[in-house]
């Protein structure tokens, strides 16, 4: 008898979970107005001090610049961003979060927490303490500086 595939059927288990969490996070988003991808970029531009070049976006995000360029126009439709020039050269554009991309962020904020709390529904305080125990110990441990 052969002994069960245990890593196969958790990355099996980590890939619908993660799916399924998707899935949850894009309903609740789609009344916030913005794409997963849109998302992820204006948290992005948030995590900067400063405003963000359109390459730094680029790299952070791991995309192409005209990808970026395409979110950018996106958003900066929709008013949650805008470009604006750098100080120190007018040739470089940067991207600033305007009154509107932060409340959308908060808002974002929001539908990511209802997200996750429609997927750990079924776990109790002290199952949820253990996975996120477990999850710490996946994120800090060997192997997390993989891409």
């Amino acid at each position: 008898m052969t002994a069960p595939d245990t890593s196969g059927q958790l990355a099996e288990q980590l890939l619908r979970l993660t799916r399924r969490l998707h899935r949850a996070q894009k309903r609740y988003l789609d009344p916030v107005g913005i794409t997963p991808a849109q998302s992820r970029l204006l948290r992005t531009v948030a995590h900067y001090e400063a405003p963000p070049r359109m390459a730094d976006l680029a790299e952070h995000l791991e995309v192409v610049p005209r990808a970026v360029t395409t979110l950018v126009d996106a958003l900066e439709t929709n008013g949650a961003v805008r470009r604006v020039p750098d100080p120190s050269n007018r040739r470089v554009i940067r991207i600033e979060l305007t009154d509107h991309g932060r409340s959308t962020l908060r808002a974002l904020r929001d539908a990511r927490r209802a997200a996750v709390e429609d997927v750990l529904a079924p776990l109790d305080d002290d199952q949820r303490e253990v996975l996120g125990d477990l999850l710490a110990e996946l994120l800090t441990g060997p192997g997390r500086n993989i891409p």
